[in-house]
């Protein structure tokens, strides 16, 4: 519940009271039973209240029911949810996305809607389509469904020659996963040294950016800060997001960062998981980053670091443990300087430099139609120049 009214208040709505109700069977026609309906319609006239926001979600028929019974707008969390991504969404590739999103909702909404039909000003959940379409019959939304997921695949694609340049460029990829307002963006602008926004409000990160993060004299990777997934994520927003989450599934390396001071951590850790294993991730290799330890006493910081001897605590907020996260990244990274000396024929221009863009030149000596190069390369690519061994 608690995350609930932040999810309101994340897309502006002030929270004038809450029910919660305990029922072994879910009513088929308004969820919670036409008793429970009554109590609701009386506590939304005493407070005032305008929308109705269920956690649960709700049938198009529990919807239609709920609002002609009470006389207000009524929101179900995925709906809630997909409102706050219409707000955040910032690029036109993130606008496409929560579109494609809010339109397979709506979809099956389409037919007597009653009171959330007629009310087309604003407030939360009349965002984006919401707003436009809600009077476009199935046939020309379907038509928009394909025409949108046609321009994501070439998003899709345009990301596969960005990642197919990042790894020409031989910079390894770091994407930054984990529970929404876990602190991914503080991280990311501190590894970095470059803005992204940060707040205490749910989803502030939609769009991916990608900055390189120095970790030690000539050493560098690439960051990548994602959306935040949540409890329940819609299964229609996931889907709708797996392009922008194919940045996740390309990486070399996942830094799952979580709120060290959450007393619900371990559930928010299940969450992610699922979604890292719905979107194919789920086997990718990781590391996990406990931050907000600056809220945390000298105690529960030694049973983390015993629960999670593999993990690194940090405070993105104070700096403290990023230079132990740093060290861990280069190890795990295999970034580390090592001194090579290679032989090409001075016609193989292109793998000569690769050498340079990929490590430090120390020496270049050409002998006739042979050059030889000592250099240090990072440990990862010895592998790959072990046939030019001098």
């Amino acid at each position: 519940m608690e995350e609930l009214r932040q999810l309101a208040r994340s897309a502006g709505a002030s929270v004038v009271g809450s029910v919660i109700q305990e029922k072994p069977r879910l009513d088929p026609a308004t969820l919670i039973g036409s008793g429970k309906v009554e109590e609701v319609a009386r506590l939304a006239e005493q407070t005032h209240a305008e929308v109705l926001l269920f956690d649960h979600e709700l049938s198009p028929i529990q919807q239609r029911n709920l609002e002609q019974a009470v006389g207000r707008k009524t929101l179900d969390r995925t709906q809630l949810i997909l409102d706050i991504f219409a707000r955040r969404a910032r690029t036109r590739e993130g606008r496409l996305q929560v579109e494609l999103a809010q339109l397979d909702y709506l979809l099956p909404r389409l037919l007597g809607k009653g009171v959330l039909l007629s009310r087309l000003g604003g407030g939360i959940g009349t965002r984006g389509p919401g707003e436009t379409k809600l009077e476009t019959d199935r046939r020309r939304i379907r038509q928009r469904i394909q025409s949108i997921k046609r321009e994501i695949e070439r998003v899709r694609r345009t990301r596969r020659t960005r990642h197919s340049g990042r790894t020409r460029a031989e910079a390894p990829v770091v994407a930054l996963v984990g529970y929404t307002n876990a602190g991914k963006s503080t991280l990311f602008s501190t590894l970095t040294h470059a803005e992204a926004p940060a707040s205490d409000q749910l989803f502030m990160t939609l769009d991916p950016l990608v900055r390189r993060a120095r970790l030690a004299a000539g050493q560098a990777a690439l960051l990548v800060d994602t959306v935040g997934f949540i409890q329940k994520l819609p299964h229609s927003l996931v889907a709708a997001f797996r392009a922008t989450l194919e940045e996740v599934t390309q990486a070399d390396l996942l830094l799952h960062v979580m709120d060290a001071s959450a007393e619900d951590m371990a559930e928010r850790e299940e969450s992610v998981n699922a979604v890292l294993d719905e979107i194919g991730a789920g086997d990718r290799p990781r590391i996990d980053v406990l931050n907000k330890i600056d809220a945390l006493g000298p105690e529960r910081r030694r049973a983390l670091q015993d629960a999670r001897p593999e993990g690194v605590l940090v405070s993105a907020r104070t700096g403290e443990g990023l230079d132990t996260l740093r060290d861990l990244l280069l190890r795990r990274l295999e970034l580390a300087p090592t001194s090579v000396r290679l032989r090409f024929g001075a016609a193989e221009q292109r793998a000569i430099a690769s050498v340079y863009t990929a490590g430090r030149v120390l020496a270049h000596e050409a002998d006739g139609d042979q050059v030889v190069i000592e250099a240090e390369i990072p440990a990862r690519l010895v592998e790959r120049y072990r046939a030019r061994f001098a």
